[in-house]
């Protein structure tokens, strides 16, 4: 059963509740978000809802990870969100209030080389909702280990990027989504973090 808090939570951002986890409708696509990270992101958050594939539009999502819930560590992040055919949603929340992340349609995990498909894309709320999809000019969509989580590349830089400690990262204009800086200045420390997979 729902307490106070959560039902606001529900009915603040749109979301229908089931039995696993939130569904992302596209009537009201918005995500559960402020569940762990706080306002402002929790009252001004935009519709993701319509930008993600069509075959995830009524799909129940959950929680995997959060470094409220399970520290900063980019071990356990790939432990938690190790979700087999499963996209994910890494949603971060910097020290300076800013908002951003990035949706994967594959599980983030540790890997040798870059892997993805065009499916993902940077996004960043500032205060509305801007999406950097993928723009063709190479195929480097993520790649980690475990001391660094990279998003987007090319000349030397990446679009996002967390350390393995969850503590610190950077956001670089990059060739593969050609997106703005996703924090406002080019590196950033995090305050929270969230990744969200199918229930």
């Amino acid at each position: 059963r729902r307490g106070a808090l959560a039902t606001a939570v529900v009915e603040l951002l749109g979301c229908r509740c089931s039995t696993l986890g939130y569904t992302i409708g596209y009537a009201l696509p918005r995500v559960p978000l402020q569940v762990h990270l706080s306002a402002p992101a929790e009252t001004s958050l935009p519709q993701l809802g319509p930008h993600l594939p069509p075959r995830l539009m009524q799909q129940p999502w959950r929680l995997l990870y959060c470094t409220g819930r399970d520290g900063f560590s980019l071990r356990t992040l790939y432990r938690c969100g190790a979700q087999t055919g499963s996209p994910a949603l890494l949603l971060i929340r910097d020290t300076e209030a800013q908002a951003f992340g990035v949706f994967s349609a594959t599980a983030i995990c540790c890997s040798n080389g870059f892997y993805g498909t065009g499916e993902t894309f940077l996004f960043s709320f500032s205060p509305e909702l801007k999406v950097f999809r993928w723009t063709g000019r190479n195929n480097l969509f993520m790649k980690g280990d475990v001391d660094l989580l990279m998003v987007g590349g090319g000349s030397g830089r990446c679009g996002l990027w967390l350390d393995g400690d969850l503590h610190h990262g950077g956001s670089h204009p990059c060739e593969t989504f050609n997106n703005e800086t996703l924090s406002l200045r080019e590196e950033f420390c995090v305050q929270d973090l969230e990744v969200w997979g199918l229930a």
